[in-house]
Parts: structure tokens; C-alpha cells; sequence
């Protein structure tokens, strides 16, 4: 095939995407959208994206906005609609239009989803997949502030998690709408994006992804970037860039409830065609990801592991790079074992074998994914068997390879021989292979 064949490279993006698909199998994610999304003629495109999620494995609860859609009601109304503080002021008429804007769009994103759902869903043969709404929502008014009395706007007093829970294990898409209700029967208008915060933390959801109306989070020299911390979120908010004000308002949500609950938030842009599912399902994805700690973590391998290690050696097992290991073998070593860990999937592994009577450690294994190749990964995990072993009470390392010898040699790696190797490991030193020996002195 050639290079540019759609098939192929439909292929390879499908290839590529499928550890991803299975990080987020039974993962919750919170999506939410604001009302303007529903006015694209690329909605129900938007929706089916949604759907595929669910269709996926992943377990999918949707919050919708309705600004526009109130806007439109209020004018059929001849009322002119009252913002305080960024809120809109919703009285007794005002109510009125809430209820009819969002119970209408409501219904027209039930009726897109059950259409675009319309096919057998995962793991039930001949089962569909459905759509669930309820009062899950509990609020309360905003009451007076600064003088002003918010009436009918309310905002999220507790969520009915365990309500909301049952219907994502029996199969369901969730989908919330900006109202709440108090125990005795008031209806309130709500801000989307609280009720997506509060519920996502509520559910104890592994993402929140907000589609941004306003575009992608961007540096000062309009790079979008791609993974925010904590704190550097909170740096950006408190610099001096100027932020479009949605933006801004999902980046301190993201920032309280990655605080709070360690979820994983996403912001992205709503109007890339398929982003939801580039930014779930891709390497590089098209959005900004914020996370309490750094996306990529150095940690033990457990058994859980062993599947993301065989994916990573196997290719260069098949090319003669690395030695042949079984799963079996695999799961008895799995404790001499580290792995690089991006969002729950394993793109780096390295091994360390100890031999106490010589002081000395074998570094093994050292493998990275192909797309997370440079940046430096290679080193952090080569830097960090160095140190475990030093911990132990190795003051020597050495490593066996037939194609990366002047990378070791780079690194402070000198040529040694069979001789230099513990009696142990020289027995089963291969002489087919022909491994060249580098050995490096610990501090």
C-alpha cells in the first residue's frame, strides 16, 4: 500500500489507538457542553462522538448548558434577561423560560442520542443503548448577594450519586440538565459547569472533559498546551494573560476539583471535528489535560502490568533487541520490575537484577513506546534504576546490548567483558547473541 492510502492510515490510527481505548473501558467520564453547541449543524455529529464513547466501554454522563436556548425563550417572552455577577437573576418568569428551554433541549438531545444509539451496545447482544435523566440534582438558592436577590438561581447543594451510579452500571448514558431541585419541590436554574463539577466529583469520575466554546487553552505564544498541573494552572490564572472568561471559569473548576477529588480534567475545543475523541484516544490529543500531579509517573510494576510490558517488548523481542520473556516469566519477575506510567498506560519498563554477593546490579529491559520516544524518558528511567539500585547497596551496574552501545557509552557506560559479570549471571551469559558488556561505577 502506499504511504498516503486511507486505508493504511486508517489502520494505523486504529492500531495506535486501541491501548488507549482500553485505559478508558469502565472509566466514568463527565462531559459537558453548553447550549451552543446544540445550535452546530455538527450536533448530532458531537453526540455520536459521545455515543461511540459509551459504545467504547466507557461509562458516559452528559451535562448540557442552555444560555442561548434561555436567551431565545426569554425574548418570545418580551423579557429582558438580568445578569449579576455573572449569573443570571431568574425570577418567577424568568423560571418559566428556563423550564421550556431546557426541557426542550432535553428532549432534542434524547431524541439525537437515541437515534445515533440506535445499533447493539457492548457486551449484550441485541441490546441498546439508552439514555437516563432524573432529578439526581439537589440545590438550593443563591439567596442575596451584594444586595442582589438571585431568586430562582440556585446552585448544587448534593448530588445523588448512588441514583446516578445504578444507571451508569446498568448501561446508561447519563444526561443532566442545569436545574435542581430542593426537598420540597423548588425548581432552580443552575450553572452547567457547576452541576458537571459537582457531579463528576460527587461520582468519583476519572475525567471531566469540558468542550470549550471559546477555543483551545493557549501559552502566550499561542502554542496550545497540551498538560497543565495544579499549580501551574493556578499560576496562569493568577499571571497576567488575559483569558477568555470561559476559559478561565473551567480552568478554576478543574483546578478546586483536581484539588479536592484528583480527577483528571480536560478542556477542549469543541469545534475540532472529533476532538473529544482525539483527546481521549491519542498520544497527542488536541486539548489541555490538568491533573493534580504530573501525567507521567515512575512507578513498581504490579501484575496489572504485565499485559502493557509484553505490548512494549514484544516488537523489540521480534527484532532480536531484547531477550525473549513469557508472560509467565514476566509475572514470577514482576517485582524486579519499573514502568513509566502516562494516564494508566505503560509506555516505559525497565528491570533490575541484583546480585548481592558481587554488590552489582543488572539493568534489564530498558523499553520505551515508540510515540513517547525522546523528551528525555529514556534517561529519567535509566537515571532512576541507577538510583534504585544505589538504594539497595549497589554500587555497580552493568547492561547487555547488541544495539545501544554508543547510547550507554553517552552515559557514562564503559566497555567491560564476561569477566566483569557476576559468576552467576556469566553462566548464563549467550554467546549466540554476542551481547557487548558495559559497566558503570555508582557514586
Amino acid at each position: 500500500m502506499m504511504d498516503n492510502d486511507p486505508q493504511q492510515i486508517g489502520l494505523d490510527w486504529f492500531r495506535a489507538a486501541v491501548p488507549y481505548v482500553a485505559a478508558h473501558r469502565d472509566r466514568t467520564v463527565v462531559i459537558a457542553i453548553a447550549g451552543e453547541a446544540a445550535l452546530d449543524p455538527e450536533f448530532p455529529t458531537l453526540l455520536r462522538d459521545i455515543a461511540q464513547l459509551r459504545a467504547l466501554g466507557s461509562r458516559v454522563v452528559l451535562v448540557h448548558g442552555a444560555r442561548p436556548q434561555i436567551e431565545a425563550r426569554l425574548r418570545e417572552r418580551g423579557l429582558e434577561p438580568r445578569y449579576a455577577e455573572g449569573l443570571r437573576v431568574t425570577d418567577a418568569d424568568a423560571l418559566e423560560a428556563v423550564c421550556d428551554a431546557v426541557g426542550r433541549l432535553r428532549v432534542q438531545i434524547e431524541g439525537l442520542l437515541t437515534r445515533t444509539l440506535g445499533g447493539p451496545g457492548p457486551g449484550k447482544a441485541g441490546a441498546r443503548l439508552r439514555v437516563a435523566s432524573g432529578n439526581f440534582v439537589i440545590a438550593r438558592p443563591m439567596g442575596v448577594r451584594k444586595g442582589i436577590d438571585f431568586q430562582y438561581t440556585g446552585e448544587v447543594r448534593r448530588v445523588d450519586a448512588s441514583g446516578i451510579l445504578r444507571q451508569l452500571d446498568d448501561g446508561q448514558i447519563v444526561l443532566l440538565s442545569p436545574l435542581g431541585y430542593s426537598p420540597t419541590g423548588e425548581v432552580f436554574n443552575l450553572s452547567g459547569e457547576d452541576v458537571a463539577t459537582q457531579v463528576a466529583a460527587a461520582i468519583r469520575a476519572d475525567k471531566l472533559v469540558f468542550l470549550t466554546e471559546a477555543g483551545p487553552l493557549r501559552d502566550p505564544a499561542q502554542h496550545t498546551l497540551a498538560q497543565l498541573t495544579v499549580p501551574a494552572a493556578e499560576r496562569l490564572l493568577a499571571g497576567g494573560q488575559e483569558l477568555p472568561q470561559e476559559l478561565a471559569s473551567h480552568l478554576r473548576s478543574a483546578v478546586e476539583v483536581c484539588t479536592v477529588h484528583d480527577l483528571r480534567v480536560h478542556l477542549v475545543d469543541r469545534h475540532v471535528d472529533g476532538g473529544l475523541l482525539i483527546e481521549l484516544f491519542s498520544r497527542r490529543g488536541v486539548g489541555t489535560l490538568v491533573s493534580r500531579e504530573p501525567l507521567e509517573r515512575l512507578r513498581g510494576a504490579t501484575l496489572d502490568d504485565v499485559g502493557g510490558i509484553l505490548d512494549l517488548i514484544q516488537p523489540l523481542e521480534n527484532e532480536g533487541i531484547l531477550v525473549r520473556r513469557t508472560r509467565e516469566h514476566l509475572e514470577l519477575e514482576i517485582d524486579c520490575f519499573q514502568v513509566l506510567d502516562a494516564d494508566g498506560l505503560i509506555i516505559g519498563t525497565a528491570g533490575l537484577y541484583t546480585f548481592p554477593e558481587t554488590g552489582a546490579a543488572e539493568i534489564v529491559c530498558l523499553a520505551l513506546h515508540p510515540d513517547y520516544r525522546g523528551g528525555g524518558r529514556g534517561d529519567q528511567l535509566l537515571e532512576h534504576m541507577e538510583a534504585l539500585a544505589l538504594k539497595r547497596g549497589h554500587r555497580q551496574v552493568f547492561v547487555l546490548t547488541t544495539r545501544t552501545a554508543q547510547w550507554f557509552q553517552e552515559r557514562g557506560y564503559h566497555p567491560g567483558s564476561v569477566n566483569d559479570l557476576p559468576t552467576s549471571r556469566q553462566a548464563l551469559y549467550n554467546q549466540a547473541r554476542n551481547s557487548r558488556i558495559f559497566v558503570k561505577q555508582l557514586a
